[in-house]
């Protein structure tokens, strides 16, 4: 009866299915065929350590609106997302689920989902990218603390709970769960590796990278957090106060790329902390290309969006970044000024500051150790 109020869910996934002979990956960049043929309600392995379900989480925790954006989301794997929050989560954890349909060709892959309880829709009428659609979602939700997951996602076991209860016993940490793969080709569900933490090179590549060896001895315990200098971006816990305290994200970024580095920057120099719970698993289809177009183009978007956290975060450091991308010089970026001024405002720590006491791992490139120029 939880599905009640005339959703019809064999009638939403029928009218996408494939065509006969269709190339299953040509729409989303994943198996389109094997999404389908996948129940949404799928059981999936529990992936945690062993330790994880004896850990204990206060009674009261607080309730999070769950914020999903998307363009042109397979249906199936649409649904699958929302299907697996809401039957994974207790439901009093869970005060909406808002989609945020950015701009996609059928307003009704999102409008059709709103007949299942709990399930909002904000539609844009043009199309906005992933930075704006985020905030617009943000903007609306009523809980006093925020998840954002991408489209394409199935939450494990427990997810949620050991996230809301960093969040609850400091509002500044920001915390990212243990990423899984669900295959692109066969949609396996395949646990990740425990011992990864976000980082990146100077270009502002981000990479999985093994956690330093010092934090892995001093690591007993395995359900223990995982400082994180950055994190992927798609999957995150935030309190809403102090997303809308440190400002938000940068609305002048374009589409999608970029906005996880300004985000962490930005957290860890005003005054919070970015860390993987290990006891929390999400599963996501991670794709070898993007489905969809780029106004600007795919690399001139990026550009655009590394070249403003450069500019506004990296303070004497962006020398480094232009070096190893050099097709940044002389791009345009807009203006940051807002950005900078909001630095300021916060009196946000420097660029310094963070290789020295976040990522000492990142070493400059002409003297091969951190902090100096």
């Amino acid at each position: 009866e939880l599905w009640g109020r005339g959703f019809d869910e064999k009638a939403y996934l029928a009218a996408k299915q494939l065509k006969a002979g269709e190339d299953p990956y040509r729409q989303h960049a994943f198996n389109q065929l094997e999404s389908d043929k996948l129940s949404p309600d799928r059981a999936i392995r529990d992936t945690r350590h062993y330790s994880c379900p004896s850990v204990s989480y206060s009674a009261d925790l607080p309730a999070t609106s769950v914020i999903i954006t998307f363009h042109n989301e397979a249906r199936s794997t649409l649904l699958r997302t929302v299907k697996s929050v809401l039957n994974r989560t207790p439901a009093s954890l869970i005060q909406e689920i808002i989609l945020v349909d950015d701009f996609s060709s059928d307003p009704e892959d999102c409008l059709l989902l709103t007949r299942i309880p709990k399930v909002k829709c904000l539609r844009n009428d043009r199309r906005e990218g992933l930075i704006r659609s985020r905030v617009r979602g943000a903007d609306v939700a009523t809980a006093a603390v925020l998840t954002f997951l991408d489209s394409h996602c199935e939450v494990n076991t427990e997810w949620l709970q050991p996230m809301l209860q960093r969040v609850k016993e400091d509002h500044t940490r920001v915390v990212s769960p243990i990423i899984d793969v669900i295959s692109l080709d066969n949609f396996a569900y395949l646990a990740a590796s425990a011992d990864l933490r976000g980082g990146f090179d100077w270009s502002l590549h981000f990479k999985w990278e093994q956690i330093p060896l010092e934090q892995k001895i001093a690591r007993t315990d395995p359900t223990k957090p995982i400082r994180t200098p950055v994190i992927a971006g798609g999957i995150f816990v935030i309190d809403k106060s102090w997303f809308n305290h440190l400002g938000k994200y940068d609305a002048q970024m374009d589409i999608w790329g970029g906005e996880n580095f300004e985000l962490s920057f930005r957290v860890w120099m005003c005054g919070g902390s970015l860390e993987i719970v290990p006891c929390s698993r999400v599963g996501h289809v991670f794709r070898k290309r993007h489905p969809y177009n780029f106004p600007e183009g795919n690399a001139l978007t990026y550009i655009r969006n590394t070249k403003r956290t450069a500019e506004v975060w990296m303070d004497e450091y962006k020398q480094y970044y232009y070096e190893a991308r050099p097709s940044a010089i002389g791009k345009a970026f807009g203006s940051v000024a807002t950005r900078i001024e909001q630095r300021k405002k916060m009196n946000c720590k420097s660029f310094r500051w963070y290789l020295d006491n976040v990522y000492p791992e990142l070493t400059s490139p002409q003297l091969g150790q951190s902090g100096s120029l």
